[in-house]
């Protein structure tokens, strides 16, 4: 994928971003340049003071596809608070054009591999495409998605992270994790085929599910894949883990009545003859408390059909030991790895650490089972800043699944090590560069909201280059990455180009977005910070005010200037900062003994 142009046409806005606004991510010129000379993998960094409305490029942009995302997935299952047509999304209007790598099975004879796709909304009309070099033709976004369009003109996967505290751009792809959630849920009270995957290409791939793509990526990566992840951090080798999965979990009788529709009611089954007719309701005779099995559709059981097999089946194939607590209906599943375990993981999961992951996401979605009807409403018609502070969180044994005993080998570390045992930095890269390589063959678009805040300056100053060792751009597959970042050593590894530098006027609030006025690409980390971030001292702020202190002391003429500059240098480190204030005493004394020479 390669963006061109977004503007956004709705009067309101979006958040910082006012009506009007406007950019253009390539002119005609660079675009035909990069085409005609494919270059590595190189994302848009995007840099700024903070609140200049870095994050909510990467909002919008997410939000966009949210938008598209309800219609696509209109076809197959929406929940009733996404149902409306007249749903008010933000933004309200917009135009956003991109090009979008056609896949070889849908490249005609002599046929562009690229197709050239606009996007736009009117306040109060149906979102239309345009696609410019595959026949030119105009349609409503429901007509696309009838055929088989959207695996051509839309990203494989919209994928997005935000380190730390800020969840400003989670809020679409929340919603589309509670979509994934209810359509589980409704296949499971109706009894319907469910694909165990999720059907959304929006993911939000917080911290919840580092564990997962770690393990994805060390059962299924060859070495040289995983170099990024040994010559930073040091992990060898994964040796056990534990998946603990709660099979079902207790309802109300509301909620098991909803259970009780269909055929069962029809055929006339009072309550609890439908309980034994529903393979996922269950009441207990004692103390006629339901509980519904949430595994009914993703694990085979003895009567099952011979051709069912589901995610969760496929999981107990590859583990070592696997066990059932009766007493809380909990499944265990024990991993040893070694070549086996990867060999069958492979085997059972068709050769791709994405399937894996798809699987996990389920899994680990079906841990919003305790979120009530009313809250997912609500959520659905959000356009707050925040989510999760809505969504409770469980503690570990109310969760359906979890990931436990999770042990590799570290260099310089003798004995096996848990994961929780890294530091935040540790887990922060394994987390940015693991999505990566998860999501390397594929044509997506990632939304990186600052993935560098715990590195070392080593790791910021490296971190452009890991990205371009998972993600070479090679083959059929092209991704696009935005990136909001604080850090120079980003920008001084990109070219001006793929430098947006924002920008936000104090009196009106406007943004506004450029490029650097000099070479970005090996500019030394100072003339960045001093350019870009507008700060023009190389030292700290409390350090600048001693030396403040001192300059005043000089200036005011009473020193004794050679233990002045005594003073200097036991107070200070060295910086350009010192050297020109000692340089200045100096100077002045130089010139008060020609002025007594005179």
């Amino acid at each position: 994928m390669k963006l061109l142009r977004l503007k956004i046409t709705d009067p309101a806005g979006f958040r910082s971003l006012p009506g009007g606004f406007e950019h253009h991510f390539r002119t005609e010129w660079s675009l035909q340049e990069e085409l005609a000379q494919p270059e590595d993998f190189a994302p848009f960094v995007c840099a700024g003071p903070n609140g200049s409305g870095k994050s909510n490029l990467l909002e919008v942009l997410a939000a966009i596809f949210f938008q598209l995302e309800v219609q696509r997935v209109r076809r197959n299952f929406l929940p009733e608070g996404l149902q409306s047509e007249e749903l008010d999304l933000s933004p309200a209007a917009f135009e956003l054009d991109y090009l979008i790598r056609v896949p070889p099975e849908y490249i005609s004879s002599n046929g562009p591999e690229w197709a050239k796709v606009g996007v736009w909304k009117t306040r109060g009309e149906p979102v239309r495409f345009m696609w410019e070099n595959q026949g030119d033709f105009e349609t409503v976004v429901t007509e696309v998605f009838r055929g088989s369009y959207a695996d051509i003109i839309l990203p494989q996967f919209i994928l997005g992270y935000s380190s730390g505290e800020n969840e400003i751009l989670s809020l679409p792809f929340f919603k589309m994790r509670f979509v994934q959630f209810d359509e589980h849920w409704n296949a499971l009270t109706r009894q319907l085929s469910y694909s165990g995957r999720p059907d959304t290409r929006l993911a939000y791939l917080d911290n919840g599910f580092s564990q997962a793509i770690l393990l994805c990526n060390l059962l299924f990566q060859d070495d040289a894949v995983l170099q990024p992840f040994r010559e930073d951090v040091g992990i060898e080798a994964l040796r056990e883990f534990r998946i603990i999965i709660k099979r079902s979990i207790e309802v109300s009788d509301d909620v098991a009545e909803s259970f009780m529709v269909g055929d069962y009611v029809n055929k006339g089954y009072v309550q609890d003859d439908y309980t034994s007719s529903h393979p996922a309701l269950k009441k207990d005779s004692e103390t006629g408390r339901y509980t519904v099995n949430l595994m009914q559709l993703l694990e085979a059981g003895p009567n099952s059909a011979k051709n069912f097999d589901p995610l969760v089946t496929r999981l107990k194939r590859c583990a070592t030991l696997s066990y059932v607590d009766d007493s809380t209906d909990t499944l265990i599943l024990d991993f040893w790895v070694n070549e086996e375990t990867k060999r069958a993981f492979r085997a059972n999961f068709e050769d791709d650490p994405l399937k894996l992951f798809q699987a996990f996401q389920v899994l680990l979605t079906l841990n919003l089972y305790a979120v009530s009807d009313a809250l997912k409403a609500d959520l659905y018609r959000s356009t707050s800043h925040y989510a999760s502070e809505t969504v409770p969180t469980l503690a570990s044994d109310e969760r359906i699944m979890r990931f436990k005993h999770f042990y590799f080998t570290k260099q310089g570390i003798q004995k096996p090590m848990l994961l929780k045992e890294l530091s935040d930095g540790e887990h922060q890269l394994l987390h940015s560069l693991g999505l990566c390589l998860l999501f390397r063959d594929t044509n997506s678009l990632f939304l990186l909201d600052e993935p560098e805040t715990h590195f070392n300056p080593d790791w910021r100053a490296n971190f452009i280059t890991r990205l371009r060792q998972c993600l070479p751009g090679n083959g059929n597959f092209a991704q696009e990455m935005l990136i909001t970042t604080h850090t120079p050593f980003l920008i001084s590894d990109s070219k001006p180009d793929k430098v947006l530098v924002f920008a936000k006027d104090k009196a009106s609030g406007e943004v506004s977005i450029s490029h650097p006025d000099y070479n970005t690409l090996g500019a030394s980390i100072n003339k960045i910070t001093m350019k870009t971030f507008g700060k023009r001292e190389t030292i700290g702020g409390h350090a600048q005010a001693i030396l403040e202190t001192l300059r005043t002391r000089f200036e005011h003429g009473n020193e004794d200037k050679e233990a002045l500059i005594t003073e200097i240098h036991q107070q200070l480190g060295d910086s350009v900062e010192k050297l020109l204030l000692v340089n200045a005493i100096l100077d002045s004394d130089q010139t008060d003994n020609e002025e007594e020479q005179d």
